[in-house]
């Protein structure tokens, strides 16, 4: 009997937004979407937000790469002295920012990740920053990040809260907040933020996306209680967009790269980065199964120690899927031997991801 979970499919981002909002709709409080970069996660969050938009008014407070944006640095070049982070005041984002003084709340957040001192000048709309006896420091990149997602979590606050200044907020859009973090602080963002929206979660609808697995998987353990879509989201090359519901896989997508894997060797679209997916995936694996190293996924097969040194070697180039290079003849034959013997060896029921749906109902 074949248990896998529905798989929809999507011709573009806008019906997939449809999708999106049904969920709220119907009862939903949260939705959390995996998705590797590349997919689309940013575009799919700016649909979500210009589809409120379209409807009348706006609705939807988000943070993505362009939240960042609102930020940008005087690094006084003249002087080289007073650093500064300007703040573009005119957005949506900053409603009531000078009136309701944040300091406090933002601060709240940011000792638990951050140790620097902050001043906002209300009427320049510049932060300065500093450490110690040192003022004006310009914080790392890393920092930075930090800052603008506390400054974030304290507007969040303000919305669960009532404020009058965002009351147009129906729905907190969130993707990829911890792009520039460690581990450590990936679980405690993920906590800290879970523990908000949970507070908030009979007023405010919240959709959270992320290529961060560690990330996702506190996030899905924390919500999943509490009226949580959970989807896996893949790119399906020009086609559109695959939604898989991971309601009892949560890691759905080990699976679907397989099933990419194998489409391109029955398609004989084989490129370099290939390479680069298949090493990932005997990582996982061997992790899963408590191995020290990739190779023992492939241990006991014919040729397995000319398969792993060569895995080893051509894995480990920097290819990009966004600009792929074909593999050569030799090597295509290398990529498909190994992949055949490890799919032989860990019997995965792969999905049928890159098929064209067989019923209207699996298609919008």
């Amino acid at each position: 009997m074949n248990n896998q979970p529905k798989i929809y499919k999507y011709k573009t981002l806008s019906n997939l937004v449809v999708r999106l909002r049904d969920d709220f709709i119907n009862n939903q409080n949260f939705v959390l979407l995996y998705a590797y970069n590349g997919t689309g996660k940013t575009r799919l969050s700016m649909e979500f937000k210009d589809k409120g938009k379209k409807r009348g008014n706006r609705d939807t407070l988000y943070f993505n790469a362009f939240t960042e944006d609102l930020f940008h640095w005087d690094n006084d070049l003249k002087n080289d002295s007073e650093r500064v982070l300007k703040i573009t005041s005119n957005s949506n984002f900053f409603n009531g920012f000078k009136e309701l003084a944040l300091e406090e709340k933002i601060f709240a957040y940011l000792e638990r990740y951050a140790e620097f001192n902050f001043k906002i000048d209300y009427e320049k709309w510049t932060i300065t920053f500093s450490k110690g006896d040192e003022n004006h420091i310009k914080v790392s990149r890393g920092e930075e990040n930090i800052f603008i997602w506390c400054i974030f979590l304290a507007i969040c606050e303000l919305v669960i809260d009532g404020s009058e200044s965002y009351k147009w907020v129906k729905y907190i859009y969130i993707d990829d907040p911890i792009s520039s973090l460690d581990d450590n602080n990936a679980i405690a963002v993920a906590s800290d933020l879970s523990q908000l929206l949970k507070k908030g979660k009979d007023k405010i609808k919240t959709v959270i996306s992320s290529h961060h697995s560690l990330f996702f998987n506190v996030m899905y353990n924390e919500l999943k209680r509490s009226q949580c879509s959970q989807y896996f989201l893949h790119k399906n090359g020009d086609k559109g967009y695959i939604l898989q519901k991971t309601d009892e896989t949560p890691f759905f997508h080990h699976v679907a790269l397989l099933s990419e894997l194998k489409q391109a060797i029955e398609s004989d679209k084989i490129n370099t980065y290939h390479f680069n997916m298949l090493r990932s995936i005997l990582e996982k694996t061997a992790t899963f199964f408590g191995f020290n190293d990739f190779s023992a996924c492939i241990y006991g097969i014919d040729d397995d120690v000319l398969y792993a040194r060569a895995l080893n070697l051509l894995s480990h180039g920097k290819y990009s899927v966004y600009e792929p290079v074909k593999m050569t003849d030799d090597n295509k034959k290398l990529f498909k031997n190994i992949l055949q013997a490890f799919l032989g060896k860990y019997k995965f029921d792969l999905p049928e991801l890159l098929k064209e749906p067989t019923t209207k109902s699996s298609k919008i």
